[in-house]
């Protein structure tokens, strides 16, 4: 069974799958996470099966909803699939958008609901292999800082999201 996604095709809502809407740059709906827990970001470091992007590290959790499938209940699903954690609701923060390149001849041209959740660092995190090879907490700014010194060990989204959209995102925390 293929995976599809809401994408707009000629200015319509579709149903479109996975694959074809990144190999085509079509813009689509997406879902991003945070989990913070005061200063502390948990990001995690994609597998490497991913089918682009692999190895490099993103936010808490990011994916797409299904078809039908409301940004809420997609970030609650996605955070127990790709880290096993649960009983976390987290609040929306934004909806921003952006495109970029992210190699084997894809584009993401995502229009992202943003969530963000508080727990604490002693969140049970049980990162599904075929999704993640690692998970760290780390500093806002020191994310910030690495981010900016090594930009190739993120992903584009993760650098958009920090160099374009941290004050909406992240708002309180930057004040601190």
């Amino acid at each position: 069974m293929t995976d599809m996604i809401p994408a707009w095709v000629d200015g319509t809502l579709t149903p479109v799958e996975k694959l074809e809407v990144h190999k085509r740059g079509l813009r689509h709906k997406a879902v991003s996470v945070f989990i913070v827990d005061g200063q502390n970001i948990l990001i995690q470091r994609r597998a490497m099966s991913k089918y682009h992007t692999p190895g490099l590290w993103a936010n808490t959790c990011c994916t797409h909803p299904k078809w039908g499938e409301s940004p809420a209940d997609c970030a609650v699903r996605r955070l127990k699939e790709e880290l096993g954690i649960t009983g976390i609701y987290p609040a929306k923060r934004d909806r921003v958008e952006y495109r970029a390149q992210v190699g084997n001849g894809m584009i993401e041209h995502e229009e992202v609901d943003i969530f963000m959740a508080t727990a604490s660092k002693s969140l049970k995190v049980t990162p599904n292999p075929h999704e993640v090879m690692q998970v760290e907490w780390i500093g806002l700014y020191d994310l910030m800082a690495e981010v900016a010194r090594r930009p190739a060990r993120f992903t584009p989204w993760l650098r958009i999201y920090l160099e374009k959209h941290s004050d909406t995102i992240f708002g309180s925390m930057l004040r601190v």
